[in-house]
């Protein structure tokens, strides 16, 4: 009995528990996220690569005398660039971006780069944020990168608005990556609202490519825009899963994988469906893609496979614990294994030597699983009582209905209009032209 009673059962209790906890952490790779995920086409897949190395090009001062190409280049024609815009241009309050007339493939592109380390406006936008402090379309989303996605909008309105005014079938792609992604996904929401603006641009001919993307809104707006948005996720990319704030994240980026572990470890002790009902939680946006190229307990890189779904739950939720966390977000690691994956696609099925006719059938009938997938994701969403989470209405998409039918739920949000973006953040000078307010303005 004394032997018993010096027994630490307590301590026992505490170390087992965290022995348990850490065995199962380490047990737990990247490929668990999208393990039930069906498997993409190179149909869908295609432009991912493509747009990769647009943003890439960003980065590049001449693009007629480029200082670094990935192989093969970046695929840009000069003569078809349209602008491109530095951070004097956009007033340091949004990072540098392209905007490309692709005729090849009938597409006008909007590109952002991603987080510049060197320059201190772009810490301004992450910062410039405090959860549940920017309600938008019926949800919550990134209050800097709402910012700067209206800042850009607002300057290209006029240019985009003519382009595809001048090319009627071509589509409008938003693409960015890490920072940028953030900006170009609340851009194509703010467009699709605002589609008017745009010469009443049909919704479908809207699309955006999330690269390693921000956790930018909350799970309503990521899941009712998953017929826009596309996000793509190397492996084990720790942005997508990182749900502290992102102004938490960059101020800690020093002791980066501290921050990760602290936050492995809370989300363990965090209910699933705790995340779900917290309203202010923001997620990756929209349809999620899934490159997977290693094993765990195995080394090297294995033949990449791209997983894709709509989730609601089990959204990226968990951290990885891998030293692989960091290199994952870089933009030319992500270029270059899409490109592999993608061969990989075409190696096993050969789109590009099909009839036209039968690969305008495969592309219909893509459409339709991904409009089936996306229609259950929605009655999920309302299934699992996710805060804001409303079915479209009877024209298929939400808030479509000129007569305002529709379920309730919609019928109480509010549109952000173009005319409140602009009244948000400029003013007017003595000679009548907008200019920034100070509290948007540069130091």
């Amino acid at each position: 009995m004394s032997i018993l009673c010096g027994i630490p059962l307590l301590e026992c209790v505490y170390c087992i528990g965290c022995a348990r906890w850490a065995w199962k952490r380490c047990l737990y790779s990247a490929g668990h996220d999208s393990e039930m995920w069906g498997v993409a086409t190179a149909e869908e897949f295609e432009p991912v690569p493509r747009l990769c190395r647009y943003i890439l090009a960003v980065y590049e001062d001449d693009l007629r005398c480029p200082l670094w190409e990935p192989p093969g280049g970046y695929g840009i024609n000069p003569d078809w660039l349209v602008c491109k815009r530095t951070y004097d241009d956009t007033h340091r309050r949004a990072p540098p971006y392209l905007l490309y007339l692709d005729h090849d493939h009938a597409d006008i592109v909007l590109a952002i780069r991603g987080l510049n380390l060197a320059n201190q406006k772009d810490y301004a936008v992450l910062l410039d944020n405090k959860l549940g402090q920017r309600k938008f379309e019926g949800g919550y989303v990134h209050n800097g990168l709402l910012k700067a996605a209206e800042i850009v909008l607002i300057a290209e309105s006029d240019t985009l608005k003519k382009l595809l005014e001048d090319y009627p079938r071509y589509t409008l792609t938003f693409t960015g990556h890490s920072l940028g992604s953030g900006v170009a996904a609340l851009m194509a929401i703010v467009v699709v609202q605002n589609r008017d603006k745009l010469g009443n641009i049909d919704r479908k001919r809207v699309r955006c490519y999330a690269i390693a993307p921000a956790r930018c809104m909350s799970l309503n707006l990521a899941v009712k825009y998953a017929d826009v948005i596309n996000s793509v996720v190397l492996q084990d990319d720790f942005l997508p899963r990182t749900a502290t704030p992102l102004e938490d994240v960059f101020k800690s980026v020093f002791c980066l994988p501290c921050l990760l572990c602290f936050k492995c470890i809370t989300d363990t002790f965090t209910s699933d469906e705790r995340k779900i009902k917290d309203p202010r939680r923001l997620y990756a946006p929209g349809r999620l893609y899934h490159i997977v190229e290693r094993k765990p307990f195995r080394c090297g890189r294995f033949p990449p496979v791209v997983k894709t779904a709509v989730p609601v739950d089990g959204r990226f939720e968990h951290v990885v614990l891998s030293c692989n966390a960091t290199s994952d977000h870089a933009i030319i690691w992500i270029e270059r294994e899409a490109k592999r994956a993608l061969d990989l696609m075409l190696e096993k099925d050969p789109i590009m030597e099909i009839p036209a006719k039968q690969k305008m059938e495969r592309q219909q009938t893509l459409a339709k699983e991904h409009g089936e997938e996306y229609a259950a994701a929605l009655q999920r969403a309302v299934t699992l009582a996710v805060p804001h989470a409303v079915l479209p209405s009877k024209y298929g998409t939400f808030q479509d209905s000129e007569d305002g039918e529709g379920s309730s739920g919609e019928s109480s949000m509010k549109h952000t209009r173009w005319d409140e973006l602009i009244e948000r953040l400029f003013d007017k000078d003595e000679s009548g032209y907008m200019v920034l307010k100070k509290s948007d303005s540069t130091d």
